[in-house]
């Protein structure tokens, strides 16, 4: 993997925090967005498809160990499980976790980030080169809206710049 990587796990969890504080969530809530931050991922150690699922799942194995209740355990599952594109978030923290994981879209770093995950997409076999990375880029900008105060504030003008950007390379 060259995008998902540990820099963007911890590129979420602080993304998270950022966001939550924008938004003033508590602090209990801010732990459980960290949690979900650090496990989001974690499925693409066994697959690629359906990671999320797979995420979930050792969250609910490892989580009790440290001492979350079941109510936090589901929460952070519905947290991981909101990631998936196209995401689908129905709380607030959902939402969160939902824009710090594609904070990129809109900062100054999209096209240095947006190189690994081209590079991760040829791996993977999603794309063939270039022209269809950038088609895929179009449309997946195109359809992509940030879902929390904070992060369409901060982040929206950029990511419309950079779909800009990115439809007169094609």
């Amino acid at each position: 993997m060259t995008y998902h990587t540990v820099d963007h796990t911890l590129d979420v969890l602080e993304q998270v925090v950022s966001i939550a504080e924008a938004e003033e969530i508590q602090a209990e809530e801010v732990f459980l967005l960290q949690v979900a931050a650090l496990y989001h991922d974690t499925g693409f150690l066994y697959q690629y498809a359906g990671h999320e699922e797979k995420s979930c799942q050792l969250a609910q194995a490892e989580l009790p160990g440290f001492g979350l209740s079941g109510e936090q355990i589901q929460q952070v599952c519905g947290m991981i499980r909101a990631t998936k594109i196209p995401q689908s978030p129905t709380t607030e923290l959902e939402q969160i976790i939902c824009d710090a994981d594609l904070d990129y879209l809109g900062r100054k770093d999209f096209f240095s980030i947006g190189k690994t995950l081209f590079k991760e997409f040829v791996d993977q076999q999603i794309v063939g080169n270039f022209r269809e990375w950038n088609n895929v880029q179009i449309k997946f900008l195109e359809s992509h809206s940030y879902f929390t105060k904070r992060s369409v504030e901060l982040r929206n003008k950029r990511k419309l710049l950079h779909l800009a950007e990115v439809r007169a390379l094609v």
